[in-house]
Formats: C-alpha cells, sequence, structure tokens
C-alpha cells in the first residue's frame, strides 16, 4: 500500500470515530443545564472531501489542499425528528461560509452534509457571510438572518480593517436551496446580531437588532433592539427601541446580543442572549438569560443576575480566547431544550436543560443588585434563609 492509500485510510479511520464517539454528561452540573464531556462540532468534523484531493495522480501524498480552521456559531433546528445545525466553517484563508450537520439525537453523532450551502450573493456581494440564526416563522418559511460584512467603502487608502456589518436575509423549506432576499434597512451604521421573531407582531414582521456606531465598538449604541417591518422581501425598520440596555461594571457593560430566537414558553418568551465586557486580558463573552412578556415580546418581564454559561476549562482556550456564543436553541416538543454554543470562535459544544428548568431560573434568580453592598446583602439573604432551614 503506497503512502496515498495508507494516509487516506488513516485519515478515513480517524474521521469516522470521531463522529461515533459518545458524549456523555458531565456529572454534578449546577442544576440549570448539563454540560457535555466534548464538543460536538470541530474543525476535524470537516469532511475529508472539503479538504483534499482524492486523486492520487494529482495529491499522490494525499496532502491536505483546502483547509479548515474552525467550526463555531451555528444555528439550530429541528425538522423531521432530526437535528441540524447551519454552522459557520472558516476556512485557512478566513473566509467563512454556512454548512448543515445533522444528528439524530443532537449531542453526537453530528455529520456534515457532503456540500456546504450555497448562499446567492447580493449586486454588492458579501466579503464574509456568518452567524446564522435560524427560525420557522409562523408564515412557513425557515429564515436565516446572518451578518454580511463587507470592506467600508469610506475607509482612509491603507485601511483593510474598517469594514460594515449588516443584517442578511435568506430563507429555505429544507435547508438546501436558498432564496437571497434583501438586506435589513435600518438608520443604524452597523447591525450585527440580528434576529428575526417566529410570530408576526402587529401584522408586521418583528425583529431583535443590534445597533452600533462602528464595526466593533457600539458607541453611542448597543443594547438588543426591536423593530417592525412590513415586508421580509425587502425589509425596512424605521424605528428602533432598545428593550435590554447596556449597564456599567455588569456582564454586558461593553455590548450585548440577542443569541437566537426566542423560545415561547407559558410564561412568557425566553431569551438568552450575549453579553460583553471589558478585561485587562481583553473582552470577555459570556451567555445570559432574560424573560419578556408573551403578548408584548419587547418587554422584558424577568431579567436574571449575571450570566447563565461562561467558559470553562479548555472552552477559554481559541482564536479569540475567554469567549462563549451562542445563536442556536432547539426546543424539543417534549420539553427538552439544547444549547448549541461556540467557545472562543474554535468549535461548538451544547448544553441540555427543559423549559422547566429555564423557567425556574429566570423567575427566581435575582436580578443585577448594581453594587457590590447590594450584591451582599442578596447572598446574606439567601444564607440566613437556608441557615434558618437547617
Amino acid at each position: 500500500m503506497g503512502i496515498f492509500e495508507q494516509r487516506k485510510q488513516l485519515l478515513t479511520e480517524q474521521y469516522e470515530s470521531l463522529i461515533a464517539r459518545r458524549n456523555d454528561i458531565v456529572p454534578a452540573g449546577n442544576g440549570v443545564y448539563d454540560r457535555y464531556h466534548y464538543p460536538v462540532l470541530t474543525a476535524a468534523h470537516a469532511p475529508l472531501i472539503w479538504k483534499y484531493d482524492f486523486d492520487p495522480a494529482t495529491n499522490p501524498y494525499f496532502s491536505e489542499r483546502i483547509g479548515v480552521n474552525a467550526v463555531f456559531n451555528p444555528g439550530a433546528i429541528s425538522l423531521n425528528g432530526k437535528f441540524y445545525l447551519i454552522a459557520r466553517v472558516e476556512g485557512a484563508d478566513r473566509k467563512s461560509f454556512f454548512a448543515v450537520a445533522e444528528s439524530d439525537n443532537g449531542v453526537d453523532g453530528f455529520r456534515f452534509w457532503d456540500r456546504p450551502v450555497v448562499l446567492p450573493e447580493t449586486e454588492v456581494p458579501d466579503t464574509n457571510v456568518y452567524d446564522m440564526r435560524l427560525v420557522a416563522h409562523e408564515d412557513g418559511w425557515i429564515y436565516g438572518l446572518f451578518c454580511t460584512e463587507r470592506k467600508d467603502p469610506d475607509a482612509v487608502p491603507g485601511d483593510l480593517s474598517s469594514a460594515i456589518a449588516q443584517c442578511g436575509i435568506a430563507r429555505t423549506k429544507d435547508l438546501t436551496s436558498w432564496e437571497r432576499l434583501d438586506d435589513l434597512k435600518t438608520a443604524s451604521a452597523q447591525q450585527r446580531n440580528v434576529v428575526l421573531h417566529p410570530e408576526f407582531v402587529d401584522g408586521h414582521y418583528a425583529f431583535y437588532t443590534r445597533p452600533q456606531d462602528g464595526f466593533i465598538d457600539t458607541g453611542s449604541g448597543g443594547g438588543i433592539g426591536w423593530g417592525l417591518s412590513a415586508s421580509i422581501e425587502h425589509a425596512v425598520i424605521d424605528k428602533e427601541m432598545i428593550i435590554d440596555e447596556r449597564y456599567y461594571h455588569t456582564i454586558k457593560e461593553v455590548k450585548n446580543g440577542q443569541g437566537p430566537a426566542p423560545i415561547k414558553t407559558k410564561r412568557g418568551w425566553l431569551h438568552i442572549a450575549h453579553g460583553v465586557r471589558n478585561t485587562a486580558a481583553g473582552l470577555r463573552y459570556v451567555l445570559y438569560a432574560f424573560l419578556s412578556d408573551l403578548e408584548k415580546p419587547y418587554h422584558v418581564t424577568h431579567r436574571p443576575g449575571g450570566y447563565l454559561i461562561a467558559p470553562e476549562g479548555d472552552e477559554r482556550i481559541g482564536d479569540v480566547s475567554n469567549v462563549v456564543f451562542c445563536n442556536g436553541v432547539i426546543a424539543a416538543d417534549n420539553g427538552e431544550v439544547y444549547i448549541y454554543y461556540a467557545s472562543s470562535d474554535t468549535r461548538i459544544h451544547v448544553a441540555s436543560t427543559s423549559v422547566d428548568r429555564l423557567l425556574d431560573y429566570v423567575l427566581h434568580t435575582p436580578q443585577d443588585a448594581m453594587r457590590s453592598f447590594a450584591s451582599v446583602a442578596q447572598r446574606i439573604e439567601l444564607i440566613e434563609h437556608n441557615l434558618a432551614l437547617q
């Protein structure tokens, strides 16, 4: 057996072993959700046919031709009893694209489809696309909202970093064929982390937005916004209002944004979002949750203080360290919830919980007390309550 066949066989065996690996719950969690031992998707899950030329005449050493750097920030949806992630796959060339991976149980066995998503371009082509939020809307379509990034045409000569981020919109019935719609139009200079609400509100399409002054810096903007559009094919939001603001010395002092579309529950719309604060080591991303009114999704009713999920252990290491980010959640009909989160812009994990457990968390976790003295008072109240029960 020559080197071509040896390497092909070895890499194929390693790949199939990775796909078949069982993923078990890490015991003794916090009671709100369960983590799992292994990521559900990594760069190593990219099919070999994406990376290697299988022709021995043109690739005698079975060498990698087109590399994959990372797999992260997936949209998520359940269809016909299967779990689907539309992951952000970043090539070695730094360009991101979308690809569908499916699993029977949502915690392991995820396998990418043979071909990545072919996303049509607009008249002004995207330089990069990423972080798709999937939502099955009551109008019958599955929508994917994502960040479309283009170089800032007003950047000074030599500035190769300035970019403009906006919300791209595409829709599908089967996750295979995609129709590209117009990019969302708002009054904001930059829009990232835009999410479509799954139901009509006052006969309009409703959006969670994240207006920013700059590509990275929020400036005077930021916070999770809310706006309505009469059309989805040519979506325009004339008026945005902030429904979840940033606050000084909290987990969301630098910026925050809606994660996936909220989950509809008997007590309200259950949201998972990300919050960012600055540290001496750079920006730290965590996930947090809140609840909004069923009839008025823009009215927040419960704001648990602190984070829901923060990076732990190996999750803290990667291309952009100390980060967890979520734009995909699946709420099953039986009440189980699967939170798909990426760590450090490198890999994808899952945390499993239930609607009831999450509602218990948001309804009974106190709000951020905003001051050290008040925070201590909250904790002493809990301590005294527990001591009285002994």
